[in-house]
């Protein structure tokens, strides 16, 4: 009987023990962050989010890609979100203006150029300013009102004084990845991308980068939804995003740090 109950003691103390670990373990609760990304950095995001959960268990990384417009509106409609990372200041001004953000988390997190693209097996060597004169049908852009890689191609063709002579030949994508889509698949002779978008298609060749000054500087804000259920998890994962280690991902895809 004694032989049996110290047994049964020693086998409590263990399980006592195991428990107790396993509760220590799990004192830190399980985080799910929701974070709305422009379309064009979506493979940038998800090199960087294993280095980061690595580091975070406890914190599970939910992206939600499109255009920056699409994802604002989204946002103004209560979309459950924690953060935002837009193509261009605009989308993300609007969200401030709304007060929707908790704007001392707002840094700038990357920049980006524009390129001009056609299908790989093209003959056509066209360039910013020889579009109005070239041999093509249809040429790609995103839509200037939702879409910054759009909005950008929209002001170089303006500052060329070509905007309005190439409308009528203008397809318009929903997000910059469409854009790249249209021109690897050569549904449009040529397109219009960020310089990130063209970097990772072996479908495209790059026949000129836009020139300079002839579009405004390709800011990627980021900042932290005010409605977030997390915000000190999503203030984190801001931070690290800004920091080296990501930042250095982030340029093995192209993108160039801005000067915050």
């Amino acid at each position: 009987m004694k032989r049996k109950h110290f047994l049964a003691l020693t086998l409590a103390t263990f399980v006592t023990a195991c428990t107790g670990s396993n509760s220590n373990q799990q004192d830190t609760p399980q985080v799910t962050l929701t974070v709305s990304v422009a379309a064009s950095v979506q493979d940038a995001m998800k090199a960087v989010q294993p280095i980061y959960q690595q580091e975070n268990p406890n914190v599970d990384i939910v992206y939600n890609f499109g255009s920056s417009g699409s994802l604002q509106q989204q946002i103004e409609q209560g979309a459950p979100t924690d953060i935002f990372i837009s193509a261009a200041p605009k989308q993300m001004n609007a969200l401030q203006d709304k007060d929707l953000l908790l704007t001392d988390t707002r840094k700038n997190l990357l920049e980006n150029n524009v390129v001009l693209v056609t299908p790989k097996d093209s003959q056509e060597s066209v360039t910013f300013e020889t579009l109005p004169t070239a041999k093509l049908d249809k040429i790609a852009l995103g839509d200037p009102d939702s879409v910054p890689a759009g909005q950008y191609g929209k002001e170089v063709l303006t500052s060329l004084k070509s905007y309005d002579k190439l409308t009528p030949k203008l397809v318009y994508g929903k997000d910059v990845r469409q854009v790249l889509f249209y021109v690897e698949t050569g549904n449009v002779d040529a397109g219009i991308v960020y310089g990130t978008d063209a970097k990772i298609s072996d479908k495209v060749t790059v026949t000129a980068t836009a020139p300079k000054g002839s579009h405004s500087p390709i800011v990627y804000p980021v900042a932290v939804v005010k409605e977030s259920k997390n915000p000190e998890e999503a203030k984190k994962f801001v931070n690290f995003l800004l920091e080296d280690k990501a930042q250095a991902v982030f340029e093995e895809y192209g993108f160039t740090k801005p000067e915050n």
